[in-house]
């Protein structure tokens, strides 16, 4: 059933198209916009370079929230991440006979429709979430062709894993949808993370720091450090054991040098720890290059393919460990690093432009 008889009623007899006015708020993830070929009425158009989507975004979560009982569900989940994800709010009006070409175009752009009886649908008008918090179990929500293959791709690699995710769990982005930070912006973090990684350990075992956690070697990393950061390497006295716990900031960076093509970075085997003289070596001539000219991100497909897999990895390790079963091969600690560093670095799970200190690893 299409969207035009969706809205306009369903029966024995075919809905009847009028020139009766509809209003439609589009909310889009994908970077470029492809133009609406539809017959319409564009009424506004806004992106991520005016300041007041982020805010409408923002209430709209809230407004999709409030519906009903207000209690979380895996759709609400959904929609607040699409919502998250969304780089072009488009509002226009379309006249009921030309309703059924929304479909092709809002596929196209990965959109969700807000619509005047106040439900939020799918490009094909399958109620997501209407007005009253309900909504239509087989609605389908929107995700680019890409990101659908990839994850996949990513269950096939994890298939010998001992717990499986949902099969309903979502894909991550698609190539369409990913905004990333600057090669030079995660050089800087990279750094930053291997210099606090080095206090920590030196902090943990009393040793002097390593080349990578002396100014003198590493002043990009020592200049990039966070707030969180910098009062844990002004506070002498911090106890070993949380100073140990930030030595596993070694994997963060490692990840962020690996989607920098640094060759003594490797994240492959999910069970390994990174070999920090080895990335360290690789790395000590980029720690004094502040322009940042000597490094480029990997290939967006290839960064992508190693969040969607960090991400049910991590999954996998949060239900073991709340099982209280082994999560296979799988290093806990070397996982959540390597998925809060992807977030970081493509803005997944997050609001666009989320500071390091907090950024979050939803699973």
């Amino acid at each position: 059933m299409g969207l035009l008889q969706r809205l306009l009623g369903r029966g024995d007899a075919p809905a009847v198209a009028t020139r009766e006015p509809v209003l439609v708020n589009a909310y889009a993830t994908l970077a470029a916009l492809p133009p609406i070929t539809l017959p319409h009425r564009l009424l506004g158009a806004r992106d991520r370079s005016d300041p007041a989507l982020a805010e409408h975004l923002q209430g709209f979560v809230g407004y999709v929230m409030s519906r009903g009982d207000g209690q979380m569900t895996a759709t609400r989940y959904y929609v607040w991440c699409h919502l998250q994800r969304v780089q072009h709010h488009v509002s226009f009006e379309v006249d009921d006979a030309d309703l059924p070409h929304i479909e092709p175009w809002a596929r196209a752009a990965n959109a969700l429709l807000f619509l005047p009886d106040g439900s939020i649908r799918a490009p094909d008008g399958a109620v997501v979430i209407d007005a009253a918090g309900e909504g239509d179990p087989q609605a389908a929500l929107p995700h680019p062709a890409d990101a659908v293959a990839r994850r996949t791709r990513t269950r096939a690699l994890l298939a010998a894993a001992p717990l499986q995710p949902p099969a309903g769990m979502a894909p991550a982005l698609g190539e369409g949808e990913l905004v990333l930070r600057g090669a030079g912006e995660v050089l800087a973090r990279a750094l930053g993370l291997l210099y606090v990684a080095a206090r920590a350990h030196a902090r943990a075992t009393g040793l002097p720091a390593i080349p990578a956690g002396q100014e003198a070697y590493n002043p990009i990393g020592a200049a990039a450090l966070t707030p969180q950061e910098q009062a844990f390497v002004r506070d002498e006295s911090t106890d070993a054991e949380a100073a140990a716990a930030l030595t596993w900031r070694y994997e963060a960076a490692n990840t962020l040098f690996w989607a920098l093509g640094v060759a003594g970075a490797s994240i492959d085997d999910s069970t390994a720890m990174a070999d920090v003289d080895r990335l360290w070596a690789s790395v000590a001539p980029l720690a004094r290059r502040p322009d940042g000219q000597a490094v480029r991100l990997r290939p967006a497909g290839e960064i992508l393919d190693a969040l969607d897999r960090a991400w049910l990895e991590h999954w996998i390790v949060r239900q073991a460990r709340q099982k209280e079963v082994a999560p296979g091969a799988l290093n806990g600690d070397v996982v959540m690093e390597r998925h809060l560093a992807l977030n970081w670095l493509t803005n997944f799970q997050n609001d666009a432009g989320i500071a390091w200190d907090d950024t979050d690893t939803p699973t």
